[in-house]
């Protein structure tokens, strides 16, 4: 492992990508604005330099054409990876997606592999209104023969992009704007991370524990990590001990690695930047409360966006927007309901 060697997501998931398409010629990549351009989150930075454009292909704008040609591809034997380039853009495409890619496996009885990712940007925050700024994480949960990947971290990224290429399923690669580190868009500090020169897979279903404690659970993930952390921090100063886990994936899910946790603290905060009702949030409160109701000593607290389309308006984004602030009030809440 290379030392000091710090970079972003951007530049984690590109050289996932370089150093699969390396080692697998079956590997291509196809999307708006991919090429030349780079992709408009530097996602792909680099890559149309080394792999030209038979294997780096900007499309034109029709989501249900690449998307459906992905799934064309990985039938056939290929390993695309497709860039959408909102999350928000999935109607277009969404036939392709959850009719295609996701049920062929099922539908071919498993003879037939759907080895593709389906890499797109989420997340709010930077005012580009209704259309642009959804996570919709639950959304592909949802729907069952997808996997749905959302890392917080460069190191989470690359690791996890290694593995959605190397699956033989369709993956949702779900990375945030504001994660990315790019120098028009400001990120947390803990995003960009040391990173190893070599290929590397972190298994699919396996959160991980970020900040160890004793007195509260913060269930979180993508962005939400790291105002879970700053909320963390915060608390600290006031004695209280929150344990911040980072989901890491959504499906599959690490149920066992939250109800251990709550076991230990006994209380439950769920931050998600989706949307509120029938997500994510809800799905972890079910599955402590599934797994032994008793475990709660106080009411689960859940954060996240209201049932409204994200507003273009900076101050009424950030007030729909879960925040640090809004997290040690919930966490507040559920240590008063627990005293």
């Amino acid at each position: 492992m290379s030392s000091n060697r710090i970079m972003t997501v951007s530049r984690a998931i590109s050289e996932a990508i370089a150093q699969e398409m390396r080692a697998d010629p079956s590997v291509f990549i196809m999307g708006e604005d991919i090429g030349t351009y780079g992709g408009i989150f530097g996602a792909t930075t680099g890559l149309l330099a080394e792999f030209g454009k038979e294997r780096v292909r900007d499309t034109p704008i029709s989501e249900t054409g690449f998307i459906g040609a992905g799934v064309g591809a990985a039938m056939a034997g290929m390993r695309p990876i497709v860039e959408l380039m909102f999350v928000d853009f999935f109607g277009v495409c969404m036939d392709a997606i959850y009719n295609l890619a996701a049920k062929n496996i099922y539908f071919s009885g498993g003879n037939c592999k759907v080895p593709m990712v389906i890499m797109t940007a989420t997340g709010g925050g930077y005012s580009d209104a209704g259309q642009h700024s959804q996570t919709l994480h639950a959304t592909f949960a949802h729907l069952p023969g997808l996997k749905v990947v959302a890392p917080s971290n460069a190191y989470d990224a690359k690791g996890l992009m290694i593995s959605a290429i190397r699956d033989d399923s369709p993956v949702m690669f779900m990375f945030h704007k504001g994660l990315q580190g790019l120098a028009w868009m400001a990120s947390p500090e803990g995003a960009a991370s040391e990173l190893p020169e070599e290929a590397y897979a972190i298994p699919f279903g396996e959160a991980k524990v970020v900040r160890p404690g004793k007195d509260v659970t913060i269930v979180s993930l993508s962005m939400m990590v790291h105002r879970s952390l700053d909320a963390a921090a915060e608390l600290a100063t006031q004695g209280i001990e929150a344990e911040v886990i980072d989901l890491r994936t959504i499906v599959p899910l690490d149920r066992e690695k939250v109800i251990e946790s709550v076991r230990k603290t006994g209380r439950l905060v769920v931050v998600d930047e989706d949307y509120k009702s029938f997500g994510l949030t809800g799905e972890i409160i079910a599955t402590v409360a599934e797994e032994d109701p008793t475990l709660l000593k106080a009411a689960p607290q859940r954060l996240a966006v209201p049932d409204v389309p994200i507003p273009y308006s900076r101050p009424m984004e950030q007030y729909v927007l879960p925040s640090a602030d809004k997290i040690v009030a919930a966490v507040l809440t559920t240590m008063k309901k627990g005293a």
